[in-house]
């Protein structure tokens, strides 16, 4: 049912275009109605042609069709023209409004078309008595349109006589009545005739006097132009008037300049007033520079400085006002009244319309080219007293003042750039703020090494506290973990306190540093935009120039710590190597990472330049963690040697009695090893060993080594023996492993105490070469040697170097014993558990 609906629709589209393309065919029309260009149909049989013959058409069907097909053809035939009927029906319904609208609308036109004919008609009779009127007026006067010209042209010429003779008068009117604009106009009218005429001596008479008048009044303009009490307007009229008397234009810029340069350097002279006298500020600047540096120099050299405040910022000189109020009134004072007299002087030179003769003197290039040297010179001497005044900002308290500042400077110099377009002046403004900026983040940076080596300072006296604390429990032991606060103030008291304090306080200071600096990027600031702080002073001043600067003064200065060891009259704590190696290596780790990570977030860093890559500052703090823990095992390392040399060289081994204890000495070695070891533990993780054997604590020594037992006993000592024990014991060192007792250690405990006792007991094996032995004397090694066996094999990464180089140094003994008859080892094992 839908689809027979469809089919019958009257108003579907594609049955109106069907409808209308066969009406056309019909007709024999195209697409734009009109009727196509074909060629005429000669064949009586084509139904659709002009020459269509019914009979023969009907002739030809009845001979070549059957009666079916002739059924067929008639059926279609009706079809068609019913077909035809109906749409030739359905147009005129759908078009029925158009054709009675076309009707109305042709019969309102005859109409309107036959009362505009009559309007026509009228109108041409009224023409028609307009021109025969006109005739006969023409024809009247002709006879007196000589004459009337003839007297017009005697009025004409009398009134400018008239007008010559009253000139004197009328201008010392205008100038009693101080219309000057009106006596200049009508001299300039009558200029041209009384030069033409000036041979006459009446017009002679009329010219002089007018000159003189004119000076007069120029005169007059002069004062008034000098006096420069007129308004903008006056001014502009009296300049005008000038110009137009012949007065030199290069000579009225000149003097409106000066005039202007006299008012603008009062207001300068009121600025330099509020700025300190200028020699004296590099003196100041150079002391306070030289102060800031010697307590770094102090602090990495070992020694301690005075303890100054964290911020670590110079107090700002004593001025009359701040650096805001200072760049407020330059703006108020001296840049408004720029601006003032740019505006006055182009429309006074330059945008004021110049019209006759002055339009051809370039008046406008002229004064432009002296406005523009005339702002420059007061503008540098501007610039001068604002770079003076923020040179004395030296305080890194707070920067929002100099931002401030800065930008309101920056915003009001925008003004004179519209007013003056093609001015350097903007420029120069944008280049002292870029100045500024660079030199405030060298501040920042100052103030960032200043307060890092204050901190350390503070480490340093935290560390030479009296009271010793490990974990809560008190270590009396040289060079031990040291903690307790320096004064009675709270501070931290065990080395991961103190690095964590450490670590923190810089990571703070690092991140007030980049919101201070921050600021001068700000989406306020009006010179934020600027392709400089968009780009540069992100990425080279404050990247690079600021924290990378800073993280690579922290890698130097620690790492001069182990080259000034021993300078001015102290070394550097051990604690305080361990806690900076450790601070180094968490900088490798992380901190580096995060910091230039924020610096990139913050900033917005774009890397158009080269840039110190992360991995190359993560490379440099490694190896300052490297030296400074290498540093610090030698130094340990030394001061268990100097104890062990002092023992070795202070005593009589040749005539020294049997051994009956432990020495002191050697119980001291073990303590501070231990505290040593839990030194390291609390910064450093365990590290790894080789497999320990059961009985590490129980080895014992012999007089030889292992590989000469069949020496031991005083009996079989001979005059040979020695030379065999020695090339056993030089063929024995030869497949042993190698030992370096300086090599680089690595970032763990075991790895550290490794070291620290390597170089303790190759110390103490030279010293023993340097001895000569009685038999106590190597018995009292062995006792010694088995002590020290007892408790170090727990610290090393292998026990086998620990045996190696005890071995070494009980064999040396033996070697250099007069009377080498060694101890009983369970006599040995008694006197070591007894002490």
């Amino acid at each position: 049912m839908d689809r027979e609906a469809e089919a019958v629709d009257p108003a579907d589209p594609s049955r109106k275009r069907r409808v209308h393309g066969m009406l056309k065919l019909y007709y024999g029309l195209n697409e734009e109605g009109k009727a196509a260009d074909q060629p005429e149909s000669l064949d009586p049989c084509d139904i659709n042609g002009p020459h269509f013959d019914p009979e023969v058409y009907l002739n030809k069907l009845r001979r070549e069709c059957s009666l079916g097909e002739l059924m067929d053809q008639e059926s279609c035939m009706v079809k068609q023209i019913r077909s035809l009927d109906s749409d030739m029906q359905t147009l005129v319904y759908e078009n029925y409004n158009k054709f009675i609208s076309a009707t109305d609308t042709i019969r309102k036109m005859k109409n309107d078309f036959k009362k505009m004919e009559d309007e026509m008609d009228c109108l041409s009779a009224n023409m028609a008595a307009i021109t025969e009127f006109s005739a006969c007026i023409s024809g009247t006067l002709q006879d007196q349109h000589t004459q009337i010209t003839k007297l017009s042209g005697v009025h004409t010429l009398l009134r400018k006589l008239q007008f010559l003779f009253e000139l004197p008068a009328r201008l010392n009117k205008c100038l009693e009545l101080q219309a000057y604009a009106q006596a200049v106009s009508s001299h300039r009218r009558a200029r041209c005739v009384l030069q033409q005429y000036s041979h006459l001596p009446s017009f002679k008479g009329i010219q002089d006097d007018c000159h003189a008048i004119m000076d007069k009044l120029a005169q007059e303009l002069r004062q008034k132009f000098r006096d420069g009490g007129s308004s903008a307007k006056d001014l502009s009229e009296c300049v005008e008037l000038l110009l137009q008397l012949d007065e030199p234009a290069e000579e009225l810029c000149d003097k409106f300049l000066s005039h202007a340069r006299s008012r603008l350097e009062t207001d300068l002279q009121g600025l330099e007033a509020e700025i300190r006298p200028y020699p004296s500020a590099p003196a100041e600047s150079d002391a306070s520079g030289a102060s800031a540096r010697r307590p770094s120099s102090a602090a990495v050299a070992g020694s301690p400085t005075d303890n100054s405040p964290k911020t670590s910022a110079l107090p700002s000189p004593s001025s009359k006002t701040d650096i805001l109020e200072f760049i407020d009134r330059g703006c108020n004072e001296f840049v408004s009244s720029l601006c003032l007299v740019i505006t006055s002087y182009q429309e006074l030179f330059i945008n004021h319309a110049q019209k006759g003769e002055l339009a051809s003197k370039n008046i406008p290039q002229m004064a432009n080219g002296k406005l523009h040297v005339f702002v420059d010179d007061l503008a540098a001497r501007y610039f001068s007293l604002v770079e003076r005044r923020i040179q004395e900002e030296k305080g890194v308290g707070d920067n929002s003042l100099l931002v401030r500042a800065l930008d309101r400077f920056h915003r009001r110099l925008q003004a004179v750039a519209k007013l003056l377009p093609g001015s350097a002046v903007p420029n120069q403004g944008t280049e002292i703020v870029v100045r500024a900026a660079t030199e405030r983040v060298k501040q920042y940076l100052s103030a960032l090494q200043s307060f890092y080596m204050d901190s350390l300072t503070d480490v340093r006296q935290a560390l030479a506290a009296p009271r010793l604390t490990v974990a809560g429990a008190s270590v009396a032991a040289g060079g031990g973990l040291l903690g307790g606060p320096a004064s009675g103030r709270d501070a931290p008291t065990s080395l991961p306190e103190l690095l964590s304090s450490l670590s923190a306080s810089i990571l703070n200071q690092i991140k007030s540093v980049l919101a201070s600096v921050h600021l001068f990027t700000a989406k306020d600031i009006t010179f934020s935009n600027k392709p400089y702080f968009k780009g540069e002073f992100c990425s080279q001043g404050v990247r690079e120039s600021l924290v990378v600067s800073f993280i690579k003064f922290v890698c130097q200065s620690s790492r001069q710590f182990c080259e000034s060891a021993g300078d001015k009259g102290g070394s550097t704590p051990p604690a305080l190597l361990l806690l900076l190696s450790r601070l180094c290596l968490d900088y490798e780790t992380s901190t580096i990472s995060y910091i230039l990570t924020l610096t990139d977030e913050q900033f917005l860093v774009q890397h158009h330049s080269p840039v110190t890559a992360v991995t190359a500052l993560c490379a440099e703090a490694r190896e300052a963690a490297q030296k400074l823990l290498n540093h610090y095992v030698k130094v340990q390392g030394l001061i268990i040697s100097q104890m062990l040399r002092k023992s070795v060289e202070t005593r009589d081994w040749v005539n020294t009695i049997e051994p009956r204890n432990v020495r002191a000495v050697m119980k001291r070695v073990v303590e501070d090893t231990t505290s040593i070891d839990v030194q390291v533990g609390l910064l450093y993780e365990e590290g790894v060993r080789k497999a320990h054997s059961s009985d590490s604590s129980k080895r014992t020594f012999s007089v030889y080594s292992s590989s000469r037992q069949q020496a031991r006993y005083a009996a079989s000592y001979t005059p040979s023996a020695p030379m065999d024990t020695n090339l056993l014991s030089n063929i024995h060192k030869l497949f042993s492993e190698r030992i370096d007792i300086f090599s680089s250690v690595e970032f763990n405990k075991v790895s550290v105490m490794t070291g620290i006792i390597k170089i303790s007991l190759k110390t103490f094996l030279e010293c023993v070469r340097l001895r000569t032995f009685g038999r106590y004397g190597l018995q009292q090694i062995q006792v010694d040697c088995h002590y020290l066996q007892m408790y170090l094999w727990r610290f090393v990464s292998d026990e086998n170097l620990v045996h190696f180089l005890l071995d070494e140094i009980v064999g040396s003994t033996a070697h250099r014993c007069l009377d080498p008859a060694p101890m009983e080892q369970s006599v040995i094992e008694v006197i070591c558990e007894r002490g």
